[in-house]
């Protein structure tokens, strides 16, 4: 399907596809654009929408505009990554009146961060600054507070947002780096190569494996390469799943994600 691009000063989600996504997630138009309402549509968006990288590995292409954002998170109940989540978020964020602003960020790897763009996350001013998050699978189930350097204590960890010499800021889970957050204001479309880079080069995380995740009320489900796990009140439990249809079957039961076929590995 072709979409045609409108530039990001244009954006600006309707009421009646406010509403649906709104729905999707299950949260109701908040009275006022408030802290206690933004820290219900994060945790409500990370418990109905699944952070999953299985476009890529089904060949459909990810797009980086408001209506394929829209239609596919919404109208089709999928998931995406995280220029799909917070770039989405970033978009009704603002419809519901919150000050929100685009972040770029490089995630830390085993020796090394990631390239620029390597994620994307939100600033959301209400008045006071938070970070929100809803794009890099297990994080805060809440908002952070972006100004606060003391630990930030969450259902998911303890958090530390630490100040870098070059003006960036690391933020820490449990005593570990995830993420160096750049401050400036950036657009999605800043977000476009590396999000190519991350669909395509055999060096991304994402091409090595088929991955779908999401929190839920007592834990967290995942499916990544047939292997499906289930933590539940702290208890794992794991599943090696052989038939197709058993795959197709726990991508409906738990993420509610309907597939015609199953997302495969592609050697590249």
């Amino acid at each position: 399907m072709r979409y045609r691009r409108r530039d990001e000063s244009d954006w600006g989600i309707d009421t009646q596809r406010l509403d649906a996504y709104l729905e999707r997630i299950g949260a109701s138009r908040p009275a006022r654009a408030d802290a206690e309402a933004l820290h219900h549509l994060q945790r409500r968006h990370l418990l109905t929408v699944p952070f999953e990288n299985l476009s890529i590995h089904l060949g459909d292409p990810i797009v980086l505009a408001e209506e394929p954002l829209l239609e596919k998170i919404v109208d089709r109940r999928r998931g995406g990554f995280c220029y799909e989540l917070n770039g989405l978020f970033g978009m009704v964020l603002p419809a519901l009146g919150f000050q929100t602003t685009y972040l770029g960020a490089r995630v830390f790897q085993p020796e090394r961060l990631g390239p620029p763009f390597d994620h994307l996350a939100l600033r959301v001013d209400c008045p006071e600054p938070w970070l929100v998050d809803v794009g890099f699978g297990r994080h805060a189930q809440y908002p952070l507070r972006l100004d606060d350097r003391d630990d930030q204590s969450d259902p998911d960890g303890t958090f530390r947002l630490v100040d870098t010499d070059e003006g960036d800021v690391d933020v820490l889970r449990d005593g570990k780096p995830q993420y160096r957050l750049e401050m400036r204001a950036r657009a999605l479309i800043d977000c476009e190569a590396t999000c190519w880079w991350h669909q395509t080069s055999p060096a991304s995380h994402f091409t090595q494996s088929t991955v779908c995740s999401l929190l839920t009320e007592n834990g967290r489900v995942t499916l990544s390469e047939g292997v499906l796990i289930r933590t539940v009140d702290g208890e794992r439990y794991q599943q090696r799943l052989v038939e197709d249809a058993a795959v197709l079957e726990a991508y409906r039961r738990y993420f509610d994600v309907v597939l015609d076929r199953v997302p495969v590995r592609m050697a590249r």
